[in-house]
């Protein structure tokens, strides 16, 4: 008899557990939409300040959208493409770079190799706001020599972007490197390829998945980067969305937060529409980047 009742008590725990579980994950999924509706609610809110948009979604106009593109002295459609552009250039760069630098580190043998790699991940522990007066002054002394990559131009801050990035993305790319079999280069060299066709042909496409998160990752951070741009970018039509909506809060007698919600929301949308993209990718490039 007490046989036949002794999983009782394991049902019973496997129950419980199964409820906790669930709990968490409702508690996890509250505190991580609660914020996002909050902000898609103040958007919607004409009254221009977050008071009114405690109760959610209690007045719906979009108002808001449609005044975000009707200040001329806050053009946040010159903000958007600036944003793209630079984006999209520094994530291509970035993954271009690292990927090149992390082959090397992988698939040749030099002196200084191991050296090198150690150095360019502990130059990373330091954050980039220390370097801020550094970049301003190299900027400026540069802008006199090369006007097109100086202060306040879109290539110099993607330049600053580009060696910000180069650490951490390449020891990332370097341990996806490292999984992909060295047979399959030696197969290529002995049918004739070079490194840089090995490279462009069979490494790259070998390593779609940690290629697709290192951009997305690039992208993310260069898009809603706010204190080196905000330091490289004065002029009001070159600046990003982090620098150029920061304009509608700054001031607390003018303070419109309702219309500073409408662009986040508007600027979020790039950025969710990459991750649903590369999701396939994400997972599977993240845990076998993270290898060695």
């Amino acid at each position: 008899m007490s046989s036949h009742y002794a999983p009782a008590p394991r049902r019973h725990r496997a129950t419980v557990t199964l409820v906790a579980k669930h709990a968490a994950a409702v508690v996890v999924a509250v505190v991580a939409v609660f914020p996002l509706l909050y902000v898609v609610s103040a958007s919607l809110n004409p009254n221009g300040s977050l008071v009114g948009s405690n109760s959610l979604f209690g007045r719906v106009d979009i108002a808001n959208y449609i005044n975000l593109f009707d200040r001329p002295a806050q053009p946040y459609g010159a903000w958007f493409v600036n944003t793209m552009y630079i984006g999209v250039v520094a994530s291509a760069g970035t993954v271009l770079l690292a990927a090149l630098a992390a082959y090397a580190f992988s698939r040749m043998r030099f002196r200084g190799r191991r050296v090198g790699l150690v150095s360019i991940l502990l130059v990373q522990m330091f954050p980039q706001l220390l370097g801020v007066v550094a970049i301003f002054l190299l900027l400026t002394t540069i802008g006199d020599i090369f006007p097109g990559i100086g202060l306040d131009t879109h290539a110099g801050l993607i330049l600053v972007y580009l060696g910000g990035a180069m650490g951490v993305n390449t020891y990332l790319i370097y341990g996806f490197f490292n999984t992909v079999p060295a047979s399959i280069d030696e197969a290529a060299k002995l049918d004739g390829a070079g490194h840089a066709r090995i490279f462009f042909t069979i490494i790259l496409r070998l390593s779609a998945p940690i290629l697709a998160v290192v951009a997305l990752l690039s992208f993310i951070g260069t898009s809603s980067e706010f204190v080196v741009a905000s330091v490289v970018l004065t002029d009001p039509h070159k600046q990003t969305l982090s620098v150029g909506l920061f304009q509608f809060v700054s001031q607390e007698t003018s303070a419109n937060w309702s219309v500073f919600a409408a662009g986040a929301v508007l600027a979020s949308v790039p950025v969710v529409a990459l991750f649903f993209v590369l999701q396939k990718y994400i997972v599977g490039g993240l845990t076998a980047g993270a290898v060695k």
